[in-house]
């Protein structure tokens, strides 16, 4: 049970576009690559918590980028954090929050703690802080993970979260052997919230569907205790694509099928947004060779590794107990497919 005895931020969702704050806290001057997606994302969650908010940054893309001396495009305070520790930094910090507030050394009010973290500071090296970080109610904090697919920092090598087949630095196609990479995406999200049934809410987003994605960290920041959301973000470098098609590749990523949008909520799933209307059958899923042709990491691929990528997807869709989340089938479930 939470003893979080301080306030904690009341965010109502964003009604539409046009209710979005004008405030920025995440601005101009940062060194992302052109068509940058993580960019996007620090700005529309700077933007989603507001004023009251201390980001916390591990090594990344995002810190590198985002930093140079006595420079910062962050408005918030933010720290630097080492590479793995984005769940201990974000429970650090919203723990000394709460001994200052409690000690009366500050005024209790709601500050927003926000831990941010690559798929390779997160999913890989950072997992065993996340996980820490989400067992203890006590603390409000979010942290959120911003998954471009491979260890963009250090020039696109392959990380847990690298999809099947992708040319990365550490997987090269070759003459002699196609495919270098044959493990499937982690599913980091799907682990969290199986292994966490106490932290109230875990969720994945896409910035595609920026309104969406907002009100999620809303939520995520509204509820009390430790929260995760993990998103996906198109790199123009990692991925091998025209920047201006960033967007576009993020709205593949959920019409194909490949990235499903869901939350789970004191242990209730939502499928939401398109995620939704596939699943009840009211938007039927694009050809993932649409969302995979459009990148030069699977430029390689021939007819049999398209038509694989599809089959594993359609499995998650078919198959799964929940696409994108359990990848369990019950006995008899296996049993009749099997008669």
């Amino acid at each position: 049970m939470s003893t979080i005895d301080y306030p904690l931020p009341m965010l109502e969702p964003i009604k539409s576009q046009k209710k979005i704050p004008l405030e920025e806290f995440f601005t101009s001057g940062h060194r992302t690559c052109q068509g940058c997606e993580s960019a996007l994302v620090m700005k529309m969650m700077a933007k989603a918590a507001g004023p009251r908010t201390i980001v916390l940054g591990s090594t990344g893309c995002m810190y590198v980028a985002n930093t140079t001396y006595y420079s910062t495009s962050w408005v918030v305070p933010w720290m630097h954090t080492q590479l793995g520790s984005s769940g201990s930094a974000a429970q650090g910090t919203a723990m000394g929050l709460k001994a200052l507030m409690r000690k009366g050394k500050m005024k209790k009010e709601p500050i927003n703690v926000i831990a941010f973290c690559g798929d390779g500071g997160g999913a890989d090296m950072g997992i065993s802080g996340i996980s820490a970080a989400l067992t203890h109610p006590d603390y409000n904090l979010l942290i959120l993970m911003y998954d471009n697919e491979s260890y963009a920092n250090t020039d696109i090598q392959l990380s847990g979260s690298t999809p099947y087949g992708a040319n990365t630095t550490f997987s090269p196609p070759g003459s002699k052997k196609r495919i270098m990479h044959t493990r499937w995406k982690k599913n980091f999200a799907g682990m969290l919230a199986a292994g966490h049934p106490e932290c109230k809410y875990i969720a994945t987003v896409d910035m595609s569907y920026g309104l969406q994605a907002m009100n999620c960290v809303r939520k995520a920041l509204s509820i009390g205790g430790p929260t995760f959301i993990h998103s996906l973000d198109p790199c123009p470098k990692g991925w091998d694509y025209d920047p201006i098609l960033s967007h576009e590749l993020g709205e593949l990523a959920v019409t194909t099928g490949v990235w499903p949008l869901y939350e789970i909520e004191n242990g209730v799933i939502r499928l939401y947004g398109k995620t939704k209307e596939i699943a009840e059958g009211r938007f039927k899923r694009l050809p993932v060779r649409d969302y995979l042709i459009r990148q030069g990491r699977f430029a390689h691929f021939i007819d049999e590794d398209f038509q694989y990528f599809q089959n594993k997807i359609d499995q998650m869709w078919q198959r799964w107990l929940i696409p994108g989340v359990i990848p369990f089938r019950t006995e008899l479930e296996e049993i009749n497919r099997n008669i």
